[in-house]
């Protein structure tokens, strides 16, 4: 199998849906023109991550995954025979609103998510994941919070591959990648929208090595308020049989500047890696991890801000 291109779009929002539509058709039809297999934006691409503080502007800002904006998008992989991971702020309202308990059960769930649609070289649908780790401490806290983390297999012309995606915050908990790696993902896609500073990118490096999975970043150019570009890629490749000792799992790091950043996976290469090394799901031990499941929170780590819908959720469901 050929290696796999993943272009990192790291590029300004225009300030409208219409725009935004319109700038990524064209840096789309630009990376089909560079090789790409996989065109990937940065966090909510639709509004430029805004998140309004009136909910009623916040729910008009937002768009529902059968809208003319991911049509379009849905379309245009088609033309390109190239895949497309289109971020979103999603209307959701309807579907949730329909969920038992009544609406006094759950006023969070109908205010709308930070989400990733991935569509296929064909123009089809291969998931639509919900940021399950939302920004409760800051202007997230206005969003819903995604239930489910997504594996697919993904057509690339050059073979199947299994994608899965988390977004921004999801990499600060190592659970995000463990449970797609766990539902076999090969290589996660990951829209962001924040300053990638040595450590945010050391945790995606770890995720990468721990779980022996690619993951490619795509975050704002730094002209975009609290973002820094510094789009990165990592095959989870630590140990070659013909080097000596370890190897950085860095394939590309951006620099602040507007652009297509291109990083190519060696998917066998990561394949054959993976079915001889000693991470991923080779030696873990789950029957003595059942403290991961305990919904139990003590100091040093009570926050007032911290959302109970979860629990809430699992009371009634």
């Amino acid at each position: 199998m050929e290696d796999i291109r993943v272009a990192l779009l790291q590029i300004m929002p225009t300030g409208t849906l219409e725009g935004n539509l319109e700038k990524g058709i064209e840096y789309c039809r630009r990376a089909k023109e560079l090789g790409a297999d996989i065109a990937l934006f940065p966090e909510m691409w639709s509004c430029g991550y805004q998140i309004p503080e009136e909910i009623e502007d916040l729910k008009r800002l937002a768009v529902d995954k059968n809208s003319t904006f991911i049509e379009e998008y849905k379309k245009l992989a088609k033309t390109l025979n190239m895949a497309i991971g289109i971020t979103f702020l999603e209307a959701c309202e309807s579907e949730l609103l329909e969920r038992p308990g009544g609406n006094e059960e759950m006023p969070q769930w109908v205010l709308p998510r930070n989400t990733i649609c991935l569509i296929d070289r064909f123009g089809n649908e291969v998931y639509t994941y919900a940021k399950v780790h939302t920004c409760d401490f800051g202007d997230e806290r206005r969003l819903t919070p995604g239930e489910e983390f997504y594996v697919g297999e993904l057509n690339t012309g050059k073979g199947n591959v299994k994608v899965g995606s988390m977004i921004c915050y999801d990499r600060e908990f190592p659970e995000s990648a463990r449970i797609l790696m766990l539902k076999g993902a090969e290589l996660i896609l990951v829209p962001n929208a924040c300053p990638m500073e040595i450590n945010r990118i050391s945790q995606l490096r770890a995720r990468a090595y721990e779980n022996m999975v690619g993951i490619a970043t795509v975050n704002y150019p730094g002209m975009q308020p609290d973002c820094n570009g510094h789009s990165t890629a990592f095959d989870g490749i630590a140990y070659r049989p013909q080097d000596d000792g370890s190897r950085d799992t860095l394939m590309i790091e951006a620099d602040e500047s507007e652009g297509i950043f291109i990083a190519d996976f060696p998917i066998e290469e990561m394949r054959e890696y993976r079915g001889r090394e000693v991470h991923g799901n080779a030696y873990r031990r789950p029957d003595r991890y059942k403290i991961l499941l305990s919904q139990d929170v003590s100091e040093p780590f009570i926050r007032k801000d911290r959302r109970r819908v979860y629990e809430r959720w699992n009371r009634i469901k």
